[in-house]
């Protein structure tokens, strides 16, 4: 699973609100709806938002594994 937990954290931390990325940055409003709920977005956006924000990929996403990955046995 993708968690966009660190992406609110690097908001805080650069002190950019949801508001300047929509109306300064030109973010889609629905790119912020998709991140609120957890939904993907494109590997773009992903690019976009660490040129804005100054970051790495890992401050806006973590791969998050499911526990069905774990108990699935191996098929191979």
């Amino acid at each position: 699973m993708i968690s966009y937990k660190p992406f609110w954290n690097t908001l805080k931390i650069k002190g950019i609100t949801t508001y300047a990325l929509i109306n300064k940055h030109n973010i889609s409003s629905a790119t912020i709806d998709r991140i609120k709920k957890g939904n993907g977005i494109t590997t773009m956006k992903i690019n976009d938002l660490c040129n804005i924000l100054s970051c790495r990929v890992e401050d806006i996403i973590e791969f998050i594994p499911d526990n069905q990955q774990h108990d699935t046995p191996n098929t191979k």
